[in-house]
């Protein structure tokens, strides 16, 4: 019989002897579907030459094939690092991501978020810290029944709805390490206020000196934004103290990199007069000499997770994968660390 018109998805799978959800998952490349059933239901789609019409079937699902990213963070490497693993974890679907930074300081923060999500009708989104703390912003998305994770330092919600690394406990392992090198004497530089990464790293920074017994004057600390220019004024001041410290974790790679500039400055020696650590093990980490000591934060294995948990209902229960809600963060040992010199 000859075709008249377009072929559609239910030519695909009437010829290929499956369902429309199984011809769905074949053009979002559900990962685990049975590989002769994508063969088969592929080839009869090349015959056809069926083409999907993403517009029709967005209006048919009352949604669109767009995730969502939701950001008022400073440090633009860690949100490039997200989009990295969302966009790792779309490829090859019919799935964009819309990036929308928003103002967690303004008073239409909450309007605005709604009229984002309204408006774009996304099938998920992905709230990065420190506004994916505001429960406000989960209440927001349930109510227009928009699939949501919240990405933190700590649990924040129920698995689902959540990735997380575990800061403090990887901050105390940092700080034990400078302390079990003969570093009693440790300088922090701490995140900005309102972060709850910032509150975690301090805590695991507090807990180890407290548990080995070591006192921490307020003046060994400094606080940063995140950002270089931050990291070199706290830098600084720590830098300034006399006895100025031997040894000086950073909230972040970039004010670690501010640190190193800070003390080389000064014609300090890294590591032989500072020991620098720092946290969230950057490209800047690595390129800097010496190659900085720092916490890998698996950031882009969270944000390609926190993508595959928005798309489990699409892929459907049977295909479903149990994904992490917790990501373990490591220390990785490079060159910025030593002990400190005799006598200092």
């Amino acid at each position: 019989m000859e075709k008249t018109g377009k072929p559609t998805i239910n030519d695909v799978a009437r010829i290929a002897g499956v369902s429309k959800k199984t011809v769905s998952r074949v053009i979002n490349r559900s990962p685990l579907l049975n590989q002769d059933t994508r063969a088969r239901v592929e080839a009869v789609i090349a015959e056809l030459g069926y083409v999907p019409n993403v517009q029709a079937r967005a209006l048919a699902l009352r949604h669109n094939f767009l995730l969502g990213l939701i950001h008022d963070n400073p440090n633009a490497q860690m949100v490039m690092n997200v989009q990295a693993g969302i966009l790792e974890a779309i490829r090859d679907t019919e799935f964009e991501l819309i990036v929308r930074p928003i103002d967690r300081g303004s008073s239409t923060m909450l309007a605005d978020v709604r009229a984002f999500l309204e408006r774009q009708r996304l099938y998920g989104v992905l709230i990065l810290p420190p506004v994916s703390e505001n429960d406000m912003l989960a209440d927001v998305c349930n109510d227009l029944g928009t699939r949501y994770v919240r990405m933190g330092s700590t649990a924040l919600d129920a698995p689902e709805h959540m990735v997380a690394s575990n800061d403090s406990d990887v901050v105390v392992e940092a700080v034990n390490h400078l302390i079990s090198l003969g570093h009693s004497r440790i300088g922090l530089i701490a995140g900005p206020h309102g972060f709850r990464s910032a509150r975690e790293r301090r805590k695991g920074f507090e807990q180890a000196l407290s548990e080995a017994g070591i006192k921490l004057p307020r003046s060994l600390i400094a606080d940063g934004n995140y950002t270089f220019e931050s990291g070199l004024a706290a830098a600084d001041r720590l830098l300034d103290l006399s006895p100025r410290p031997t040894a000086i974790f950073a909230s972040n790679d970039e004010m670690a990199a501010a640190t190193l500039h800070a003390a080389r400055r000064r014609g300090m020696s890294v590591p032989e007069d500072l020991s620098i650590i720092g946290f969230d093990d950057t490209a800047i980490a690595s390129h800097i000499w010496p190659p900085m000591t720092t916490v890998h934060w698996p950031i882009i294995s969270m944000g390609r997770s926190a993508a595959l948990k928005l798309l489990a209902d699409f892929f459907g229960d049977d295909q479903a994968v149990e994904e992490p809600s917790l990501f373990p963060s490591t220390l990785i040992h490079r060159a910025s660390v030593a002990p400190p010199r005799a006598g200092s």
